[in-house]
């Protein structure tokens, strides 16, 4: 991973000594909430429904058992005990003082994190597959052009004050686990010829308008990366809509100009801007790629991991879901579940971190990794010690084997702790995951995605859940709309909404209806829910959603 130099040392040091003494204005009285506020959300720290909250970024999702521990430490001096992971591959503190956010800022500093631009109309945390150096199915680790992004973007003088927040995601998979399609700029590593490149796509999106990316280049050359970027932002910089937040974001400005209109443009600037990048920043790739060097793996047969499975069954109900096939033979990708039933879905306790710190450190070659389906992954684990990790993970309650079930739910804060949630999200789902534990069929139904969502700003991804959950007000009371067929895969697809919604109480059976309904309608136990959708499409299951209105129709 990713090692700080001398100049990035001091440049956070310099930072978090500059919000100090905001801060301590800020006390005193000597700058108002008004003044304030865009000082606080450069630093990422925002005021919530009860409390102030502070975003800390994860860059790409990766870090190491040291920052773990240092994120558990804060949890429990400055916090409650806990943090929240989140689908942007950050940690959220729900509950910080004002006065102890500098020294939180600089804990943060002394491994090597920070809270820079994980708020505001700016070039957020760049995400990026959680997988990513240790899945088989990848072309090249993207994360070495992240962490490029990360520093180019970094306090960019020109890109500041965008219209609205920007987001980027970067895959090294043709297999799309960073959800590309829906972010502002998404880069699938291609190749072409043997030459690895860039399929960029552009204008994608959430919110109260969902829109799926489109495909700008098809392939772009690794070295024209940044100024092919620099001139997406600087027209999107130029031409987005600063008269309407709800229509400042890139897709809105692709979707009002035409995509060719904006690729004329960007492909002007790109070759106007082009010339000023002399290969400065393939040097400086070239030294970010020998942090992200393989760990020496080791070479011994996998029988205590057939020996566990075979006599296990417990292990083994776990290693069929949360594991996944690493590209070294005898190695695994270990997925850990925060989401056990009943649990806050990408909540952790600091005893929790601090575990699976040590886990990465004696098991996974000190690597840890967030996903933005809100769990942590251990990329690096040999299959022989993974009874050990397991044996672990269950007594800490991390070793739930739901990864990619009915229970790994998504689901953003909500009306819990966001001012600008309009419903619950979280008791819903942790209503649900009980209710499937219960019955005892997550694991005959198979993958199926359900991600939820407390307002329409769509934090919780709603809009690509095989089951997605919205939660609105609907005259003082919460009103829960399902939409269905959503995928945020390479095959992204924005969900269709069912129907009117329901209450807080009725969501749940909602949800068992159009499940014993997929049950139904599947053609084999292999059929998974969003292929019957695709097969059958919304009418059967509208049907099972609303029973009622079928009886009175008929």
């Amino acid at each position: 991973m990713y090692n700080y130099t001398d100049f990035d040392t001091q440049f956070i040091k310099e930072r978090n000594a500059q919000f100090r003494s905001q801060v301590e204005r800020r006390i005193d009285g000597s700058l108002t909430e008004d003044e304030f506020k865009p000082l606080r959300l450069m630093n990422g720290l925002y005021l919530q429904l009860h409390a102030y909250m502070l975003r800390v970024a994860i860059p790409y999702g990766t870090l190491n058992s040291r920052q773990m521990h240092v994120l558990a430490d804060i949890s429990d001096k400055w916090d409650k005990g806990y943090g929240h992971f989140t689908t942007r591959q950050n940690i959220q503190y729900n509950w910080p003082q004002l006065r102890d956010v500098p020294d939180m800022l600089d804990a943060l500093g002394e491994v090597q994190m920070h809270a820079i631009q994980t708020s505001g109309n700016t070039i957020r945390n760049v995400t990026a597959d959680h997988f990513a150096g240790a899945a088989a199915d990848e072309i090249a680790d993207p994360r070495p052009v992240a962490e490029l992004i990360r520093q180019w973007s970094t306090d960019h003088p020109e890109f500041q004050f965008l219209p609205r927040k920007f987001k980027v995601a970067v895959t090294g998979s043709p297999n799309d686990r960073a959800v590309t399609r829906a972010h502002d700029i998404g880069l699938r590593m291609v190749e072409r010829e043997g030459e690895a490149g860039f399929e960029v796509i552009v204008g994608g999106g959430l919110g109260r308008t969902p829109m799926i990316g489109k495909v700008m280049r098809e392939f772009l050359p690794r070295e024209d990366l940044l100024p092919y970027l620099e001139a997406i932002v600087s027209v999107y910089n130029l031409l987005g809509r600063r008269d309407n937040k709800y229509k400042a974001r890139i897709k809105i400005t692709v979707h009002e100009h035409g995509l060719d209109d904006i690729r004329a443009r960007v492909e002007e600037r790109f070759a106007l801007l082009r010339p000023q990048f002399t290969g400065v920043d393939q040097q400086l790739l070239a030294g970010i790629e020998a942090d992200f060097a393989p760990p020496q793996f080791r070479q011994e047969d996998d029988v205590a991991f057939r020996d566990a499975r075979q006599h296990y069954p417990a292990f083994r109900s776990w290693s069929d879901t949360n594991l996944t096939k690493h590209r070294v033979p005898g190695y695994a990708i270990v997925t850990i579940s925060l989401k056990a039933h009943g649990a806050t879905p990408g909540d952790a306790t600091s005893a929790q971190m601090r575990l699976m710190a040590d886990l990465a450190k004696r098991y996974g070659h000190d690597e840890l990794r967030i996903s933005h389906e809100q769990n942590v992954i251990l990329p690096h684990v040999h299959k022989n010690d993974l009874p050990s990790v397991y044996s672990a993970l269950r007594a800490a309650g991390l070793g739930t084997a739901n990864i990619g079930l009915i229970s790994d739910i998504i689901a953003c804060p909500g009306m819990d702790y966001c001012a600008l949630a309009t419903a619950r999200s979280i008791p819903i789902a942790q209503e649900i995951a009980t209710r499937f534990d219960e019955l005892k069929i997550e694991h005959d139904v198979g993958p199926l995605k359900i991600k939820i969502s407390g307002c329409i700003n769509a934090c919780g991804h709603h809009h690509v859940g095989h089951i997605g959950i919205l939660g609105l007000d609907r005259a003082g009371v919460e009103n829960y709309q399902i939409t269905l067929g959503g995928d945020g895969t390479e095959d992204a697809t924005i969900g269709e909404r069912a129907g009117p919604g329901f209450s807080a109480e009725e969501i749940v059976p909602a949800v068992e209806r159009l499940v014993m309904a997929y049950l139904d309608l599947r053609t084999e136990s292999g059929e998974a829910f969003l292929n019957t959708y695709r097969r059958v499409g919304l009418a059967p299951f509208k049907e099972a959603l609303y029973p009622m209105a079928q009886a009175n129709a008929a």
